[in-house]
Parts: structure tokens; C-alpha cells; sequence
């Protein structure tokens, strides 16, 4: 699957599932969201930053295969431009959570947001998985209404951030 941007110079990026040799290229990706984000993931830059590269590449070894946990990356070619992860949950067989979504900032509103997305319910599907989960702090109004674009439907549920106490996420699910 590609996406092109339009501009000037038209670039594609591939989506694909995360490789053992990303993972240099996931690290500087993963700074780059948190520095980016920082409240929309579950650690701080600092805390990333100070992690060891052997850390970073078990990370991406372990997403690269198997039916639990993926990641999917945009690939223009070069330097990594867009994440998005899936994983199981005990409680909900039958469930994808998503988790980490990230697009660079020069690549927003390319479509690439959708294509990442579709590469984690692809997957979730042939693992058996007909629906999906995510979350979103309340508040990042741009954000929730891009996952409603894609499809996604504000659930009601609304639960505390894992970090950051004064904070809540609401839950938005759409079939995979």
C-alpha cells in the first residue's frame, strides 16, 4: 500500500509491518513523536532518549511478526514518516487496541493517517479481529475528528490517561 503527498515533489511511503532492520530508523521516529506529542504516549522524550538502542531493536523485533502486537510504519525511503501499533487485549478477543499513532508533521492531511490505520485492521482482521480501539485525550479535538473521518464512533467511555491524572481519554471503536 503507498500514499502520495501532493506537492511540488510527489513522495510515496509504503505501509508496511514494522522489519528488525527499522529499528534504528523506529528510534529517531519514536523521539520525533514524543518530542512532538508528548501527551498522546505513555513515556517521556527523556525517558526514550536514555533507553539503549538494544532496547529500541527488541521493541521492533518483537512487533515484526506474530498475531499479538504489530506495528506498521510509512516508508518513503529514508527517514520513517508514520507509526500506528495494534495489539491484543485479554479482555476482548475479538478486539484490536491501537495504540501510538503518529504522522511527521509534513506528511499530515496525505492520507497517510488512513492508510496506517487500514494496515493495523488489515491485520487485525486476519488474526480474527473484527473490531477496533483507540483512545484519545480529551481535549485533541484535532485528532478525534480524524479518527471520525476514518470511521471511527465516539463510544461514551471515558477513562483516566495511564501518566497524567488531570487528564482523560475517550474511547472511539470501528469494525477493522
Amino acid at each position: 500500500m503507498t500514499t502520495e503527498l501532493g506537492s511540488p515533489a510527489r513522495r510515496l511511503a509504503e505501509i508496511r509491518r514494522v522489519r528488525p532492520a527499522d529499528a534504528a530508523r523506529m528510534r529517531a521516529l519514536r523521539l520525533e513523536m514524543l518530542a512532538d506529542a508528548p501527551l498522546a504516549f505513555l513515556e517521556t522524550l527523556a525517558d526514550a532518549a536514555a533507553r539503549p538502542h538494544n532496547e529500541f531493536a527488541a521493541r521492533v523485533a518483537y512487533t515484526s511478526a506474530g498475531p499479538n502486537n504489530a506495528q506498521f510504519v510509512a516508508d518513503p525511503g529514508g527517514r520513517l514518516v508514520g507509526h500506528a501499533g495494534g495489539t491484543v487485549t485479554p479482555d476482548e478477543p475479538g478486539l484490536t487496541v491501537i495504540y501510538a499513532v503518529y504522522v511527521t508533521p509534513t506528511w499530515r492531511g496525505s492520507g497517510l493517517l488512513g492508510d496506517l490505520i487500514d494496515g493495523v485492521a488489515d491485520w487485525s482482521r486476519a488474526c480474527g479481529r473484527p473490531e477496533l480501539l483507540l483512545e484519545v485525550v480529551v481535549g485533541n479535538d484535532r485528532a478525534y475528528r480524524a479518527y471520525q473521518r476514518l470511521g471511527f464512533k465516539d463510544t461514551g467511555v471515558r477513562v483516566p490517561h495511564p501518566t497524567i491524572p488531570a487528564l482523560n481519554e475517550l474511547q472511539m471503536r470501528r469494525p477493522a
